[in-house]
């Protein structure tokens, strides 16, 4: 193949920054030495001009019917029009046709519906943007919606999380078509944290910190981020609350949506994974800075949330240097 074909399906509604966060990455691949290059086609129904979320206007390149192959990779956007696009058959049967011609097939967001709606994630596990999980997941009950990873791999299907999610993904893509070495040159073009693991949840405790407005689950997130070597355990925790185990176990499974003890694991491993990717400590170092009884508790945490080693993470993750 002389060039890697990247067909972007786009509709009224769709999200620029899904559509931006693949194509310039692609561009800026191409730029610094992606052989075969990529060529990146927006294509929609009868080739007509969409209108993203944004309001801005962006020039179709084919029409879906017209479009025969060969195609490395099928993606389709998200956005607040996937819903539209998902209720047109006409959309969803060329989706259909053109994922049987490609040799990838993927989503940005909730372009997960109109897949899903194509019968493409029948049997596999998908992740779409958190907020649209758990309809994704009654609608389409053959689905194995998982909403934590920012993107997930099953077989030559891809989906991936909320917005800048693609990113990582199509990140993902580059360095599986050629290499760790050109995807690195990617992320630093992109002025990108390098790439975050596809099971790395999209919503960390950095943001989840201030996501609720009960004041004693605050106050407890807050130690427990500042003290992450002390005592965390729920008893302990209880009894700084001046409260029952069992009733703080009802409040941050209301508010939090899991029990103390697996948010308290959930803090000291995004923050043992933010020393590793921005410090030279040891791992016995982090994992005693993070709470960890050892360097092999540290490696079980990371195993079960990041699917890799702490050493891997470290080795994949972390800034190339400069200079």
């Amino acid at each position: 193949m002389r060039e890697r074909v990247f067909l972007v399906v786009g509709y009224d509604g769709a999200e620029l920054l899904d559509i931006a966060c693949v194509t310039s990455s692609l561009d800026i691949a191409n730029r610094i030495g992606a052989a075969p290059p990529y060529r990146v086609v927006l294509a929609t129904p009868g080739q007509r001009d969409i209108s993203c979320d944004s309001g801005l206007r962006l020039a179709a390149e084919a029409g879906l019917e017209r479009v025969t192959g060969p195609v490395h990779t099928l993606l389709v956007t998200g956005g607040r029009g996937h819903e539209r696009a998902a209720a047109s058959p006409h959309l969803v049967s060329h989706v259909r046709r053109l994922a049987a011609l490609a040799q990838r097939v993927a989503s940005v967001c909730t372009g997960s519906t109109v897949l899903a709606e194509a019968g493409l994630l029948d049997g596999r596990r998908a992740t779409t943007h958190w907020m649209y999980a758990d309809r994704l997941a009654e609608r389409f009950p053959d689905v194995r919606v998982d909403a934590e990873p920012i993107y997930v791999r099953d077989g030559n299907v891809a989906t991936s999380g909320g917005v800048t999610s693609a990113l990582d993904l199509t990140l993902a893509f580059i360095e599986e078509d050629h290499g760790a070495a050109l995807a690195r040159g990617v992320a630093m073009g992109t002025v990108a944290y390098l790439q975050r693991p596809g099971g790395q949840a999209q919503m960390s405790m950095f943001l989840t910190r201030r996501a609720t407005d009960d004041d004693m689950v605050r106050g407890i997130n807050d130690h427990i981020v500042s003290h992450l070597a002390d005592d965390l355990g729920t008893a302990a925790l209880a009894r700084l609350s001046g409260v029952s185990e069992r009733h703080l176990s009802r409040l941050f499974v209301e508010h939090l949506g899991q029990t103390p003890g697996r948010y308290v694991r959930r803090v000291r491993t995004e923050a043992a994974a933010h020393l590793l990717t921005s410090t030279g400590l040891p791992l016995r170092a982090v994992a005693r800075r993070c709470g960890f009884g050892s360097a092999e508790s540290l490696r079980q945490a990371f195993v079960d949330r990041y699917g890799v080693p702490p050493s891997r993470y470290r080795t994949t993750q972390a800034a190339a240097p400069t200079g």
